[in-house]
């Protein structure tokens, strides 16, 4: 079975069309706010429509929000399909520092000047180093395992591990907004890329440090983080259909 063989509830239809008793099997576009990981929507959407197998289509860490694609029923079967499409983020880089996690949930461990960096260096970094198939090395505080034990674990013990790089690609970066520091970029990719990687990188590539403060995921192929479901709806929907 295909995704597209599922139905697609989204902002506009999910509540005069969703029922408890049916469908079986579908696709709830939802917008994961900030502070919640990915499983928290999971089983926080699953027990309130009363749907035993619920799955997402690509995580996203705590302090990022938006588009966060579930399945559930039969359609958990197509997950990889959706997670293979391409996806597309708006992400806000601090210059100047950079921490271990390459994002702001863990404290800055150096700091470099960053006031010669201008808007042109960017883009010409951006368009020589960052654009098409590249490799990039996964965070260390990241999912991945190693010996069956999550990368995050290890780190937050003290422990470094060499990575290697994967290839992945950069479809498309635009520049959206550059004022003290802080760079607000909107990155279409494929499947595998780090954006904290990208900060990360991107920093060092300038002859500075940077790290990722904020992250907003817009698109996974064709569903948007503009038709998703707020959390708000989904309790409401558990609320007025209890019994």
């Amino acid at each position: 079975m295909n995704w597209t063989d599922y139905p697609v509830f989204n902002a506009k239809n999910f509540s005069n069309e969703f029922h408890l008793e049916e469908p079986q099997a579908g696709i709830l576009l939802v917008h994961k706010p900030l502070e919640w990981t990915s499983f928290d929507v999971v089983k926080f959407t699953r027990s309130r429509i009363k749907r035993k197998k619920v799955g997402h289509a690509g995580t996203l860490d705590p302090m990022a929000e938006g588009l966060l694609v579930l399945c559930f029923g039969k359609a958990t079967k197509t997950i990889d399909q959706i997670q293979s499409q391409s996806k597309e983020y708006i992400a806000r880089i601090q210059f100047g520092s950079s921490t271990l996690s390459y994002d702001a949930e863990t404290e800055v461990d150096e700091e470099a000047s960053f006031e010669h960096i201008t808007m042109s260096a960017i883009t010409k970094c951006l368009d020589k180093q960052f654009q098409g198939d590249i490799l990039q090395v996964p965070p260390m505080y990241s999912a991945l395992k190693r010996d069956g034990k999550k990368l995050y674990e290890l780190a937050r013990k003290g422990k470094k591990i060499e990575l290697e790089a994967r290839q992945i690609t950069i479809y498309s970066t635009d520049i959206l907004s550059f004022d003290e520091g802080i760079l607000e970029l909107k990155v279409r990719c494929s499947k595998g890329t780090y954006i904290r990687s990208l900060a990360h990188d991107l920093g060092g590539a300038l002859g500075s440090k940077a790290h990722l403060s904020g992250l907003i995921r817009t698109k996974i192929g064709e569903f948007s983080t503009y038709e998703a479901i707020s959390l708000d709806v989904i309790k409401a929907l558990n609320l007025s259909r209890n019994d």
